[in-house]
């Protein structure tokens, strides 16, 4: 994983979750819903600032590749291309 886009998806996704752990602690192969308990709202603005923060339109994005970001890895994974490069 890119580890800029990696700790920026951790932080992004500790600020959604009712107890905000250490964005370090995040494993990218947990499953959102089931371990973490993101709801859909939740889930969504997660998304939305992310792709906000990477500078990533959710444009890039169909339903179904939404759907499928069932893990932090899985979204860092979809992001990646469509992430600016970092000087």
């Amino acid at each position: 994983m890119s580890s800029d886009l990696d700790t920026l998806a951790r932080e992004t996704l500790s600020r959604v979750l009712r107890d905000h752990p250490d964005p370090a602690s995040l494993d990218p192969g947990e499953n959102l819903v089931e371990t973490y308990g993101i709801t859909s709202l939740n889930k969504v603005l997660f998304l939305t600032s992310l792709c906000r923060a990477a500078d990533v339109g959710l444009d890039n994005f169909t339903e179904d590749d939404l759907a499928g970001m069932r893990t932090l890895g899985n979204v860092v994974e979809a992001l990646r291309p469509h992430a600016p490069l970092k000087g």
